[in-house]
């Protein structure tokens, strides 16, 4: 008698970013990879959807009104059941004040560069989901070269 198999779950990724048009195409892009996805277009609504989620790993905007990307970092940091929650900051300044990049770093954030590819956003998830200890990718066939982002 075999025991029954069960498919592991989908892991979850928060996308945090003011540009409603990119977190849209990139919840599609991981969807597409089998990823279940929320989405933030606001450092405040993504704090709380961290909060209610719990997501395995959060992908963020660096620039956004109100909150930035980093005040939004140091907040989920300072969360006793966060604080090690995996993070990609990603973000159109290639010009990153040295103070604010070794923040960054300090709070264990991956920086990455807008625009993407899908390779790279997917690559990008991989890796923050395997910090976690979770599987990479439900899905093991070859992204397309699609670009997203400004």
């Amino acid at each position: 008698m075999s025991l029954p198999t069960t498919k592991p779950l989908a892991r979850t990724v928060l996308i945090v970013d003011d540009d409603e048009a990119v977190t849209q195409t990139f919840a599609r892009m991981l969807r597409l990879e089998g990823y279940l996805v929320h989405t933030a277009i606001n450092a405040e609504s993504g704090l709380r959807q961290a909060e209610q989620d719990h997501p395995d790993a959060i992908i963020l905007d660096l620039r956004m009104p109100l909150v930035d990307g980093l005040g939004f970092l140091r907040r989920l940091r300072s969360r006793g059941d966060q604080c090690t929650t995996p993070v990609a900051i990603v973000t159109g300044d290639y010009f990153l004040e040295d103070s604010v990049a070794d923040e960054l770093r300090q709070l264990g954030a991956e920086v990455r560069f807008k625009p993407m590819w899908l390779e790279d956003l997917v690559g990008l998830a991989r890796t923050l989901l395997s910090s976690a200890g979770g599987f990479e990718s439900p899905r093991s066939d070859e992204s397309q070269g699609i670009r997203v982002g400004r």
